[in-house]
């Protein structure tokens, strides 16, 4: 009887599936139409240059450049823009991003494409890309040789728990 309940069931799901993909081709070309036309869009060069303030200038010279490798197999590549300073060219499969510096007030790293919708964040011991109109990291977990060694430092001296009481002195010279 279970054998025979579970071949109606995938039998039932592999119709739905059939006819799901069936009726919804024209659908599924728009939709690849689309993502090529995007990427198609996101290679395009600088059309305007952003005009950077200093704060943004001075951001650039600390921004990980090279190929970066990330997690899930994936690359990015930062490169400073060879014609706009303060610019960086951003690669990552694909997709092409020219992106400014934008000024943070965590001291976090972050390039923006905002005609694109991208966005690259640097931390100490990570980067990311993501795609902040559809909410999805692109590529996550970039790490160049610095911040592999920041990484490295904070596995083998985690921060404290805020949670835990504070360790009590043995000797008690801490309360003269």
């Amino acid at each position: 009887m279970m054998k025979f309940v579970w071949l109606v069931t995938a039998m039932l799901c592999s119709l739905t599936w059939t006819s799901s993909a069936l009726g919804n081709g024209s659908a599924s070309q728009a939709t690849a139409s689309k993502r090529n036309a995007r990427v198609a869009v996101s290679a395009n060069p600088v059309d305007k240059p952003v005009v950077l303030n200093e704060e943004q200038l001075a951001v650039a010279p600390r921004v990980a450049t090279g190929v970066l490798p990330c997690e899930l197999s994936h690359k990015v590549t930062v490169q400073a823009h060879p014609e706009h300073a303060g610019h960086f060219a951003v690669e990552s499969g694909k997709q092409r991003f020219v992106m400014v510096p934008v000024s943070t007030s965590t001291g976090a790293i972050r390039l923006e494409d905002a005609a694109r919708g991208a966005v690259w964040l640097q931390l100490a011991n990570k980067s990311m890309l993501m795609d902040h109109r559809q909410g999805r990291r692109l590529a996550d977990a970039c790490m160049s040789a610095e911040q592999q060694a920041v990484a490295l430092a904070m596995e083998k001296n985690p921060a404290p728990n805020l949670l835990e009481p504070l360790p009590v002195p043995q000797d008690g010279a801490a309360m003269k």
